[in-house]
């Protein structure tokens, strides 16, 4: 974040604790009330964990520890983080947690009754990347039920025209040698002419921002369309597109090698303008590492750490809550196109999927 642009939101900050303290302050007519005096001399020491001269910006942790002094003060008020602290002591710990090097805005003000005085200072954050959750699928048969779910059936085509009917069975979702693998068949099933699996997290995991990455070898055949993506967990109150979509891993077998990351929201769904394409050779014989990286700012696409879209974000978008993870392959559909006639079976094999602050 640009420095002008800390310096004005620290500015704003400042003039609401003022007009919040000037809105609770006012004269009760209950006779004359007792001289307060004010509190002056406002110091604030921040110091980084573990900084050093290798480490300018900490150890990883992303924990800083505020010293506060002022004369004449029974209390605090710090500002950090875009979040507002109350606190009695002039002793302060925080811990940072979005990954990487940024520089953070920190407004303190130092009261006494309803008088403060206030000053503002930032610092300079190095948050090391922590998994917050993953699935290795390193134990041989069915998917953890702790960790995922299933949507089933045909779902009407899933909004999509899509063509198969999705299963928890093992012929088409099953963990060996050290990966999942989801597989498409043609089949006659329940009224459908293929069978697949679309697994899921929402009402097991969740998340607000980080990386969500997936490393993957890609099916083979015209009309599959594999892919890893993400859904807001305010679907069932916010339908789509209003709960918001991230497709971090979209391909199709009838266009193979090509990889589609895009976003969907109100007003620009379906044929979202919200897209961009990248290479991925050789993506159905070799794994590959698919990831988006998502902020308030921004979210960046990847392959192989490869970036090649990023999305300015902004808090008008859907994409400021929690999101929950799905891995499924789909048969057909607007997206997938005409089935191959001589398409008999093919496998999305995932290496592991994991979840970074």
């Amino acid at each position: 974040m640009k420095l002008n642009t800390l310096i004005k939101k620290a500015s704003f900050l400042i003039a609401l604790l003022f007009v919040c303290q000037s809105c609770s302050s006012g004269n009760d007519g209950g006779g004359d009330a007792p001289v307060v005096t004010g509190p002056s001399n406002l110091s604030v020491q921040v110091d980084v964990v573990g900084k050093t001269a290798e480490k300018p910006n900490g150890d990883g942790s992303g924990k800083v520890k505020l010293t506060i002094s002022a004369s004449n003060a029974t209390s605090y008020k710090v500002v950090i983080d875009s979040q507002l602290k109350e606190i009695s002591t002039g002793d302060f710990t925080y811990e940072f947690t979005a990954s990487g090097t940024k520089t953070y805005p920190i407004i303190v003000s130092a009261y006494n009754g309803s008088q403060f005085v206030s000053t503002t200072t930032s610092v300079n954050v190095f948050v090391a990347r922590k998994i917050l959750w993953a699935d290795e699928f390193d134990v041989d048969g069915a998917p953890n039920s702790a960790k995922w779910g299933y949507n089933t059936g045909t779902g009407d085509g899933w909004g999509n025209n899509e063509l198969e009917y999705y299963t928890t069975r093992p012929e088409n979702v099953i963990i060996s040698n050290g990966t999942l693998k989801i597989k498409a068949i043609k089949e006659e099933y329940m009224g459908s002419h293929y069978t697949s699996t679309r697994m899921l997290t929402k009402g097991k995991f969740s998340f607000k921002y980080g990386r969500a990455e997936v490393r993957a070898k890609l099916p083979v055949g015209g009309g599959t369309w594999p892919a890893f993506w993400m859904l807001g967990d305010n679907i069932d109150t916010a339908p789509w597109p209003a709960c918001g979509e991230v497709d971090i891993l979209e391909s199709v077998g009838n266009n193979p090698n090509v990889n589609h990351s895009s976003l969907h929201s109100p007003g620009r769904s379906g044929n979202t303008p919200d897209t961009a394409t990248t290479t991925v050779p050789n993506s159905a014989t070799e794994f590959h590492v698919y990831a988006a990286e998502w902020s308030a700012e921004s979210i960046k696409f990847y392959v192989d750490d490869n970036l090649f879209y990023t999305y300015a974000n902004s808090s008008s978008t859907p994409f400021n809550a929690n999101f929950f993870l799905i891995l499924n392959l789909a048969m057909g559909g607007n997206f997938g196109g005409k089935v191959d006639p001589n398409f008999t079976s093919a496998t999305f094999e995932v290496d592991y999927v994991r979840v970074y602050n």
